[in-house]
């Protein structure tokens, strides 16, 4: 066994061996930009690009043509939410989000209002779920967007995304989902569904960091979208710059590998998982963060009292890579506004850990981090005693 560990998961994966080895040749032997379309380096850029295109809209039950390419799901975000905005402020500006969205969205929603939306945040219940009745409650005849995370980074909890989606569909409103924590380890069916806008990155399933893309629904209904960049006018005008090739082939064999391997992945991580969280709610005063069943089968949240989770990470779990809460605002000393919104005060968010696990972790790995948290929290007590 290697230390320190890895399980944090959730931050991002190691790039799965069989994808780098796809995309190292379109470093260098093929390195043509996917535009020039007047000589053979230009083509095969081009079929590279469509078949992972194509790689992509499998593991989405999606049609190729609506797979826009970006450098990853903050900014497939950022141009669903002030694309659907720009374009539809005539009809109304009014859009629905939930307290616990990733600070893409958060951040995002702040934006707009500065150019004149009106955001509905909805609240959620303790275990992490919104309430479908509030969120038919605040829909209003000018709301353009609902906007809901299909699984949550921190807590792994799954919304009701199917309802969601009826929701938004029986009243002519746009439903965009950020689903980067979901793609690759759950099935993720945007027809069934009905999601209008999906955002999601390589990084989150084995694949490349910097690339991402924005599923964009070509009909019933077509969705229309004011572009955030300007130039050449790559990826149907929506996403100009030239395409990132090495990138956009390690995501198709990510998602390829993805829908292949799934099932049998998750059999073994959801094992692994049961296992370690089994053994950390022993422990005197901890707690599971999030719902118990409707969630990924990938990550469990637990705060321990009297324990400062950030201090664990610090100081006493150097042989374990964990998180205190989401990697993307993992330099603010604020807590989680995760749990802070599931009704946690500002010392149990404090006190909570995220351990996300994946495929390449083992039973070793487990049973390690299993002692080492009981070792860390024993010797805590003891410090507090004295």
């Amino acid at each position: 066994m290697n230390l320190p560990v890895y399980m944090d998961y959730h931050a991002t994966t190691p790039c799965d061996s069989r994808v780098l080895e796809a995309m190292l040749p379109y470093f260098s032997q093929q390195f043509g930009n996917a535009a020039s379309q007047g000589h053979v380096f230009g083509w095969h850029a081009a079929e590279a690009v469509k078949i992972a295109r194509e790689e992509i809209a499998g593991l989405l039950n999606a049609d190729p043509s609506e797979i826009i390419f970006t450098s990853g799901a903050t900014e497939s975000i950022n141009l669903a939410m002030k694309g659907v905005f720009e374009m539809m402020s005539g009809r109304g500006r009014h859009i629905i989000t939930v307290s616990t969205e990733h600070r893409a969205v958060l951040d995002t929603c702040r934006h707009l209002e500065k150019l004149g939306a009106e955001i509905s945040y909805l609240p959620v219940l303790p275990n992490g779920l919104i309430n479908l009745d509030e969120l038919k409650s605040a829909i209003r005849p000018d709301t353009i967007l609902i906007t809901v995370m299909y699984a949550n980074n921190e807590t792994g909890v799954l919304q009701p995304i199917h309802e969601i989606g009826k929701i938004a569909k029986d009243n002519g409103i746009l439903f965009l989902s950020d689903a980067t924590q979901a793609l690759g380890k759950i099935p993720v069916n945007v027809i069934d569904i009905g999601i209008d806008l999906l955002a999601y990155s390589a990084h989150k399933l084995y694949g490349p960091k910097g690339i991402g893309a924005l599923y964009i629904r070509r009909r019933n209904p077509r969705v229309r979208l004011i572009a955030q960049m300007d130039g050449g006018g790559q990826e149907r005008g929506f996403r100009s710059g030239t395409l990132n090739v090495p990138g956009i082939v390690g995501f198709g064999k990510a998602a390829s590998l993805a829908g292949a391997e799934m099932e049998e992945n998750m059999k073994l991580i959801s094992r692994l998982r049961d296992e370690l969280e089994w053994a950390l709610l022993q422990f005197d005063g901890a707690r599971l963060n999030g719902h118990s069943r409707n969630r990924l089968p990938t990550v469990t949240n637990i705060s321990f009292a009297d324990t400062s989770g950030q201090h664990l990470l610090e100081t006493l779990l150097k042989d374990i890579a964990i998180s205190s809460g989401s990697a993307c605002s993992s330099a603010s000393l604020e807590p989680s506004h995760v749990l802070k919104a599931m009704g946690l005060n500002d010392e149990s968010a404090y006190h909570a850990i995220r351990f996300s696990l994946g495929k390449y972790n083992t039973r070793e790995e487990v049973d390690f981090v299993i002692e080492k948290v009981s070792y860390a929290l024993k010797r805590q007590v003891l410090n507090l005693k004295n």
